[in-house]
């Protein structure tokens, strides 16, 4: 397989591109692991690759994570032997896994390690706290907590169960929203690198601002671009402080939206049951149709979320 541009669009990538297969001898680690965890159980927390022999679930991983870092910026590990895990024990594989690539760090001020995505019925609203994932509506592309200073390295999806109708994942590369712009919008890009302000869905301390800063692009250490795409945010952000966006932040606003709504831009991916999607969180903006449940409750659509971050501390503040 050749190597994928970063700057890829729908024509130019394939599921081969992105898929990695979980191959019989890593499925029979997991039951392995699965095994032990019945003979003696521990927390999910305390679950460390280390513990387990794991050489064929190591290079799986390692894998994912020339896809995710050299390639096009995401993988979906294709799949965990779910019939013959509880979902219980799936979500203990899926943790070690995950830890294969980066750390696990806590997704909520209070140390929430685990996001269950589903459908709670909750309404969003600025400054309420409720996060779109929560919800069903369609989600535009973003990446995951744009507001907060420390954004995870990856995001992690583990599908226990597809929505009936709709909840198809989408990706976008960051790099050619940003070349989409500097061909179409050039004159907007200086504004794209100033702060923009983000509703922190009040994930902060008593007292602290219930904004958050930041430009939606800026360089790494390596010069790769990154950014904090989350347009739902930053209007919010902006209706928290009273203000309204001056003509160039709602031009620049728009542009990048417009870019957004081009369906040769990104990709679709219909979960399946068992399959993991990893995407690295600055360099993909990820997205979900909006979707509709099946009326059973063991049945609604249910993904389990994890962020991966090597820097700084586990908290959620890292």
């Amino acid at each position: 397989m050749g190597a994928v541009a970063r700057n890829w669009t729908r024509n130019s990538i394939a599921p081969a591109d992105w898929t990695v297969s979980l191959p019989d001898a890593a499925v029979g680690e997991l039951l392995a692991v699965r095994d032990e965890m019945r003979r003696a159980p521990v927390p999910t927390f305390v679950l460390d690759p280390n513990d387990f022999a794991l050489d064929a679930c190591r290079a799986t991983m390692d894998e994912v994570r020339r896809r995710t870092q050299d390639g096009p910026m995401f993988a979906v590990l294709d799949r965990l032997p779910l019939p013959e895990l509880t979902r219980e024990e799936a979500i203990g594989v899926y943790w070690l896994m995950s830890s294969l690539l980066a750390r696990p760090v806590a997704q909520k001020l209070n140390g929430q390690m685990f996001f269950d995505v589903m459908d709670t019925g909750a309404k969003l609203k600025p400054g309420s706290g409720i996060r779109p994932t929560v919800t069903n509506v369609d989600l535009r592309f973003h990446n995951d907590n744009s507001y907060n200073r420390t954004p995870p390295d990856y995001v992690c999806l583990l599908c226990l169960h597809p929505a009936k109708e709709g909840g198809v994942s989408q990706v976008m590369s960051v790099a050619t929203v940003h070349k989409a712009l500097e061909a179409r919008h050039p004159e907007l890009m200086p504004r794209l690198y100033r702060p923009f302000w983000y509703d922190r869905h009040a994930e902060h301390h008593a007292g602290e601002p219930t904004t958050y800063a930041a430009p939606i692009f800026e360089r790494g250490a390596d010069g790769t671009i990154l950014a904090r795409l989350a347009l739902g945010e930053i209007h919010a952000g902006y209706a928290l402080r009273g203000e309204r966006p001056d003509n160039e932040t709602a031009a620049a606003l728009a542009a990048v939206q417009s870019v957004f709504d081009e369906p040769d831009l990104h990709v679709e991916l219909a979960f399946a049951p068992g399959q993991i999607q990893y995407v690295n969180n600055r360099a993909t903006g990820h997205a979900r149709t909006e979707f509709v449940d099946f009326p059973e409750p063991e049945r609604k659509r249910h993904l389990v979320r994890l962020w991966l971050r090597n820097e700084g501390k586990r908290g959620y503040c890292g």
